[in-house]
This record gives structure tokens, sequence and C-alpha cells, in this order.
């Protein structure tokens, strides 16, 4: 059975007070809590602060990354790579946002790229996949995530998959108060994994895919209880304790 990841991306948001207060209260609002992986991922610059801060919580949170370089060393200015992330303990690394791709102009490709050097360094990828509102109104979700997927096992290969994780976040959805309902998230997460099932079926079935996409306590228990929705990729309720432990304890109780 498949265990949901609950992951917060805190995006450019942070100072060390911030930082400090927030990682105390969900060490505080998840204590006890089981049967769900809870992962932060702050900006680059407090992952040292968030480090020793989860040590001393003993909640094992998960220490996670906004994003990778796909160096490990050289002439890369202002590049962070994956043996300093994994130097600070972060494990889980986001890559393919849509703020990346959009701000940056990350191609498939080179989010393929940096998903196979993720795997080489022994880190867990969180590939983020997802359409437009235009895309989605023109009915081409299901084609854009499967082109997103495809990139990566072209890259390296379907079983390059098992032990990584897939966050759908419809762009249309992110940071804007709109929402997929639950059906229609789980009517594409469904084809997201048969779309990777094509490869292979053991990888589709052990596969982890998040829901992204103004993701609330108040949603959180719908989504969660769909049968292909393994935990969330959220933005702005994980700033807030409370609220992201309380998403976090909706996934543990909707898939005891």
């Amino acid at each position: 059975m498949r265990r949901p990841v609950v992951m917060g991306n805190w995006k450019l948001n942070g100072s060390k007070s911030m930082v400090s207060e927030l990682l105390s209260g969900l060490n505080a609002e998840l204590a006890g809590v089981t049967g769900v992986d809870v992962a932060v991922a702050p900006p680059t610059l407090y992952l040292d602060q968030a480090e020793r801060l989860i040590k001393e919580g003993g909640n094992k949170l998960i220490l996670g990354a906004q994003n990778t370089d796909v160096n490990n060393s050289g002439a890369f200015t202002g590049d962070t790579s994956p043996e300093m992330l994994k130097e600070f303990g972060a494990s889980h690394i986001i890559i393919g946002h849509s703020e990346r791709r959009d701000y940056h102009s990350e191609s498939d490709e080179f989010v393929a790229k940096k998903f196979a050097f993720l795997k080489e360094n022994s880190l867990i990828p969180v590939l983020c996949i997802g359409e437009s509102e235009a895309q989605n109104e023109a009915g081409e979700t299901e084609a854009v995530c499967a082109r997103q997927i495809d990139a990566v096992i072209k890259e390296c290969g379907v079983d390059a998959l098992n032990g990584a994780i897939i966050a759908y976040e419809p762009i249309w959805a992110i940071g804007t108060g709109k929402a997929a309902t639950a059906e229609d998230a789980q009517r594409i997460h469904a084809s997201i994994r048969a779309h990777i099932a094509k490869e292979s079926e053991a990888v589709a079935n052990q596969v982890i895919i998040q829901y992204g996409g103004s993701v609330k306590p108040e949603n959180a228990a719908s989504y969660f209880a769909q049968p292909d929705i393994d935990g969330a990729l959220v933005g702005g309720a994980s700033l807030d304790a409370k609220s992201f432990a309380a998403i976090a304890k909706a996934a543990a109780e909707a898939k005891a």
C-alpha cells in the first residue's frame, strides 16, 4: 500500500524567525501522528536552520528543497547542487514546478535531466506536472501530463520512477483559490497512473502521485479519499502550522 506524502513548498517565503516559529509549531501539531510522511521545502538559505530545528523536534519531519542544478560543482553562479542539498539533510527535491518552467524557461527535457541527476545522487525527485488553464479548457490535460512524464521515461527509463514522487498541479489552481474537484483530480491521477502502466504496471502501482493546487484543510479529506491521490504538495497553507498539520492529519486518516 502506498504511504501518503504531504509536502509543503514554502516558495520564496521565510525569515529566521518564521522558520523557527513554523517548524516549532509543526513539531507540536504533528506529535503522535503516524501513517503519513510530512516534508517541508524551505528556501535554500534556511536549510541549515531547518535541519537543526527538525532534529531538535524529534518528529521525523522530512527536509526537502525547491530546486537543484544538474551539476555538483563548477562555474555555475547562483546554483545549488544535489551534493550540497544532501549535506544539509534534504532528501525530497522539487523539480519541474510550473513557476520554474514558466519564469525560468525550463523545458520538459531539462526537467528530465534534473530528475536523472537527482536519482544519480540518491535523492528523491518530486516531479511537478500539470496544465495551464488554456490547455485545460482545450481538453489537453492528459496529453500535457503524459508528455511531461514521457520526457523523464525517455531520459531515464520507467524504472527511475520507482521511489520518486509525481505531483499533479493544475497551473490554474496554484495560488488562485481555484481547485480541481476531488473527482476531477482523481480522474487525472488515474490517467497518469494508467499512462505509466503502459510501460510498467509494477511501477505505476507503487509510484506516489500527489495533488497540488489550493489544497486546504477544508478540502484535503475529499482529495485523500480518492484511490489514486497519495497526498499533497501544499503551497500557501504550508506556511501555517495548524493548517498544514490538519492537511497531513487528513491524509493519515484517509489512508489508514
